[in-house]
């Protein structure tokens, strides 16, 4: 007597599994894309912040293609999705849109203290949208079956 191989319990037990070796980003490489979407700010609080971007920047350079290179493929099915785009187009828009309201409000941002909680805020926003993002893709992925 010979057993054939068990089959899948049904499609749904298939998809699990092709959508288990698409592994999401970790939450910590967010703070990357934070810190970036927070730079500007950085760098007007203070001019020294320049050489710890540059380094951020390398670092962020290294761990995307060694560690997580093999997440990339969830990366750039992430960029194909509008949701992730429009994420990117939204900080985009907060940014300029909240300066340009302090503008024609009258009150600049010029303080040290000001620019770094605008850079607090901008990297959160930033952490929490993209974490946001990635989920919703993964979901998006899931019920597509890739």
């Amino acid at each position: 007597m010979t057993l054939a191989p068990a089959a899948p319990a049904s499609a749904e037990a298939a998809e699990t599994a092709s959508t288990e070796e698409i592994k999401p980003l970790p939450a910590w490489f967010f703070v990357f894309e934070g810190v970036a979407s927070a730079a500007y700010d950085l760098f007007q609080a203070d001019h020294r912040f320049l050489w710890a971007l540059g380094a951020l920047f390398v670092v962020n350079l290294v761990v995307s293609l060694t560690v997580l290179r093999s997440r990339l493929r969830l990366a750039k099915r992430m960029w194909r999705g509008k949701s992730t785009r429009k994420v990117a187009l939204g900080l985009l828009a907060l940014r300029l849109g909240s300066h340009l309201a302090l503008v024609l409000a009258g009150c600049t941002v010029v303080s040290v203290a000001g620019h770094l909680a605008f850079a607090l805020v901008m990297s959160a926003t930033t952490v929490s949208l993209l974490w946001y993002a990635q989920r919703v893709s993964l979901r998006a992925l899931a019920a597509e079956g890739v």
